[in-house]
């Protein structure tokens, strides 16, 4: 009986404790930089350009850039909704915020988890290593790789305060020398922590109330152009723009939990509910979801395709104007 209870408990640590992060969400300065030798920690630069990686970065930092981590599909292939005949019948001259692309419709969305795999093994990333991500926009793109590993289970990922901008603000050494990781397979074990929502998630949100949705755009986003009938915010949301959480003053730096907490509790997005976050495109919600991340709360999603596949459902309601 003993030994059942036992080996009862190892299969639910192997299951579920995959997804359990046993590294903190945000590392400062200080640690990474005595931990750059390290041959576990892995850092991936996702600064906004290219050229920036070029001119200096972290001393071993791996590149990869925001868009190859997401990637476009074309409306129809949405299940679900009637997503592919508003695509058909929009034209040329659709609404703001209504994506554009191929016979005038694309919308972004995440890799499959196979292609996410192949390029964590292209980075020289491993199940063992302690990913250390940072950019130079207070942790924009830096947030869309924390919640895919999470998403699948990744067991240490962190990302540093501050990023690059910090960094150099505080003096510390930056190399031009690219720094190439002896490309890997990744391997996937167990299962990760269930943070993406769908529509099939947002439509009973709407309805039932079972979650606070929580839009991070600007106000201008939020509160919809009259003669843009697909624009403004889910009916509910709360807005909460993604940017309250970095205090640019002080070099791009999350501001403190304390500030953090009230500004959240202000818009009844608290730890003791289900959160989740939507933008356009799951750019800017990425990050308020690494936020509330950071904070502790656990019951926190993505909604990963945003208003780019809200928008274009039919029979998915939209409110303009200031009221939730």
């Amino acid at each position: 009986m003993r030994g059942r209870y036992f080996t009862a408990i190892l299969v639910f640590w192997l299951v579920s404790g995959a997804s359990v992060s046993a590294a903190p969400v945000f590392v400062d300065g200080a640690w990474l930089e005595q931990q750059l030798s390290a041959p576990k920690i892995v850092i991936v630069d996702m600064s906004d350009d290219d050229t920036q990686y070029l001119r200096f970065h972290l001393s071993g930092a791996v590149r990869l850039p925001y868009d190859v981590l997401v990637k476009e599909r074309q409306p129809d292939n949405f299940a679900g909704s009637k997503i592919g005949l508003r695509a058909r019948r929009a034209g040329p001259n659709a609404g703001e915020g209504e994506p554009q692309g191929r016979n005038g419709h694309k919308v972004m969305v995440r890799l499959d988890d196979a292609e996410l795999l192949r390029v964590l093994g292209r980075l020289g990333i491993t199940r063992d290593s302690h990913v250390v991500i940072y950019d130079d926009l207070g942790g924009l793109h830096a947030a869309r790789l924390f919640w895919e590993l999470e998403r699948i289970g990744h067991p240490e990922v962190s990302v540093l305060d501050g990023g690059l901008v910090k960094w150099i603000l505080d003096g510390r050494r930056v190399v031009n020398a690219p720094a190439p990781r002896k490309a890997v397979t990744y391997e996937r074990r167990g299962i990760g922590r269930d943070n993406e929502a769908g529509l099939r998630d947002v439509q009973p949100a709407l309805e039932k109330r079972s979650a606070q949705l929580l839009d991070v755009r600007t106000e201008e986003e939020y509160l919809g152009d009259p003669k843009k009938p697909r624009t403004g915010h889910i009916p509910g949301a709360r807005l909460w723009p993604w940017d309250l959480a970095v205090d640019f003053e002080r070099g791009f730096v999350r501001r403190d939990d304390a500030s953090l907490r009230k500004m959240l509790a202000q818009v009844d997005a608290g730890p003791d509910r289900t959160v989740i976050t939507y933008c356009r495109s799951g750019h800017r919600a990425a990050h308020t979801y690494l936020t509330m991340r950071a904070l502790g709360f656990e019951n926190v999603k993505l909604y990963a395709n945003s208003m780019n596949e809200y928008s274009l459902a039919l029979e998915a309601p939209i409110k303009q104007g200031k009221k939730p």
